[in-house]
């Protein structure tokens, strides 16, 4: 009950944007988590005391077992058609949509749409491998760029409301980038979409909570996506070097920082080092082709076959 009454009394107050925090305190046998300046609100996410389960997060028990990406797509995608994967520069969110838009061409019916609405960077985007996206049957769709003027493909709203197809989108990777999906919001805030929010605890945004709070705040006022949509990704990496230490380490680091918030959805590795790992106790972690592996990138890289 004083949950409830909290939640309606913080969601009607207007919270500046500078006050970017979170705060926990207990009540009752229960964590209150304070997420302020979201959307220029406040949001309340509970959690019990024992165990990390929040209550907009999907509640799930987990499998025993290692699970791939067609169980994780069969156990908690059912009923998804599009899915939206958001992150600040180098989380690795490109390499996971390709690596998901492969896996729903394989695992269901439905025609797979990939979109690159990548504007910030020239380099590492998903477009790069359009046409080998398009040998396994993905439809990919991106607008050419000239120079460094910010362009946008046609076609999201349409293919986003289709049910027969199912609609991939590679985001930006800050504020500036996730502008692209603030027009499509309508579309995505329904139980058809799963939205993903990439977490690289190596990377200079994602090092603590405050700059992971201040990054993702920023993305959710110009994408006009709710947080208690998104599905948290631990991804960390140091590209094409890293090895299963720094794997292991930037994962516990992220689990340490987000846990006590929220739920990870999965954790991803290159594949390279998934054969030769254990599954961490209720977190899938899903095996992750690296395709974005330019020539320069082989060379500069030791384990790299020559």
């Amino acid at each position: 009950m004083i949950s409830n009454i909290l939640y309606c009394i913080l969601i009607s107050l207007s919270i500046p944007p500078s006050a970017i925090t979170l705060h926990r305190t207990a009540q009752n046998g229960e964590v209150i988590t304070l997420i302020h300046s979201l959307h220029f609100t406040c949001h309340v996410i509970v959690t019990k005391m024992k165990g990390v389960r929040t209550a907009v997060h999907r509640k799930q028990e987990r499998g025993k077992g290692a699970v791939g990406w067609k169980e994780y797509l069969e156990q908690s995608c059912t009923g998804c058609k599009n899915f939206v994967l958001l992150g600040e520069a180098g989380s690795g969110k490109s390499e996971l949509a390709l690596e998901l838009a492969v896996h729903l061409a394989q695992c269901q019916p439905l025609p797979v749409h990939f979109f690159d609405l990548d504007m910030t960077k020239p380099l590492f985007r998903s477009r790069d491998l359009a046409q080998e996206m398009e040998t396994l049957g993905i439809v990919f769709h991106y607008e050419k760029q000239f120079m460094d003027a910010p362009t946008q493909v046609g076609g999201v709203m349409r293919l986003l409301r289709d049910e027969d197809c199912c609609v991939v989108m590679d985001v930006g990777g800050d504020a500036n980038g996730a502008r692209a999906v603030g027009g499509y919001a309508p579309a995505l805030g329904t139980g058809k979409t799963a939205i993903y929010y990439i977490v690289n605890s190596y990377r200079p945004w994602s090092c603590d909570i405050d700059h992971i709070d201040g990054t993702l705040s920023r993305i959710l006022q110009v994408s006009h996506l709710r947080l208690e949509n998104l599905r948290f990704v631990a991804n960390p990496n140091n590209g094409a070097f890293t090895t299963q230490q720094e794997f292991e380490k930037g994962l516990l680091k992220t689990r340490q920082m987000l846990e006590p918030y929220c739920r990870l959805e999965f954790a991803a590795v290159s594949d390279a080092l998934y054969a030769d790992m254990t599954e961490p106790n209720e977190l899938p972690v899903l095996p992750l082709a690296l395709r974005l592996t330019y020539p320069w990138l082989r060379e500069e890289d030791p384990r790299a076959e020559r």
